[in-house]
């Protein structure tokens, strides 16, 4: 049931944070700013040098804190995501769909969560047993194809990633995404060290997230 379970979470962190950076202090740095934000869901990606290190400590930090869920982003290929995996990533992000990534996370059971652009991408990966999709570049398109794309597979689980901001997050979710993933704008005062206005903009951006789900 652990895959479930980290499904579950992710919906319910509702925004993930895609969180790159020059080095892995600036990145665990960010990546500490936003929990302390109240985002729920952080994904390191592997363009930050000693990636696994970094997942692997952040895993250790909150892990008496189960709603904080760490993955790792920008995952190419198999090799790498088991990588995270023993890490301890607890779900694998791709900017492309990749059957071998797939066919790992599968025996681990860990979800993965490929970037898709076009719905036969999409039915490819769901054939391979992923549950959420990665809408990427979402900036490509807009909330409005994501109707275009249940209408034929209503059963497309979808999160968008690049493109998603403070301003048109409610239309992601009034489209029916289950879950969108940010970056630029939310990590852009990292790369200056003001990582105070890194989680001001995390706490934005759940106030967002709580007034559209009414809760």
């Amino acid at each position: 049931m652990q895959r479930v379970t980290i499904l579950n979470r992710l919906e319910q962190a509702g925004v993930i944070a895609v969180v790159r950076g020059e080095t892995k202090e600036e990145a665990l740095k960010a990546s500490h700013a936003i929990v302390k934000g109240g985002m729920k869901g952080i994904e390191l990606t592997f363009t930050v040098p000693q990636a696994d290190e970094a997942i692997g400590e952040l895993v250790e930090m909150y892990k008496n804190q189960p709603e904080v869920v760490i993955g790792a982003g920008t995952v190419l290929d198999a090799i790498t995501a088991r990588l995270a995996i023993m890490a301890g990533a607890q779900y694998i992000v791709s900017p492309s769909f990749d059957p071998d990534t797939a066919e790992i996370c599968n025996l681990y059971q860990i979800p993965y969560l490929p970037g898709c652009m076009t719905i036969t991408e999409m039915k490819t990966a769901l054939k391979s047993g992923v549950d959420i999709i990665k809408l990427f570049p979402g900036s490509a398109y807009g909330p409005s194809i994501v109707g275009a794309l249940k209408a034929p597979m209503p059963q497309l689980n979808i999160m968008p990633t690049g493109g998603v901001s403070l301003e048109n997050m409610e239309d992601w979710f009034n489209a029916g995404v289950v879950t969108v993933g940010v970056g630029g704008n939310l990590l852009a005062p990292a790369k200056t060290g003001d990582f105070d206005k890194v989680t001001e903009m995390a706490q934005q951006y759940m106030e967002k997230f709580r007034a559209i789900k009414g809760a």
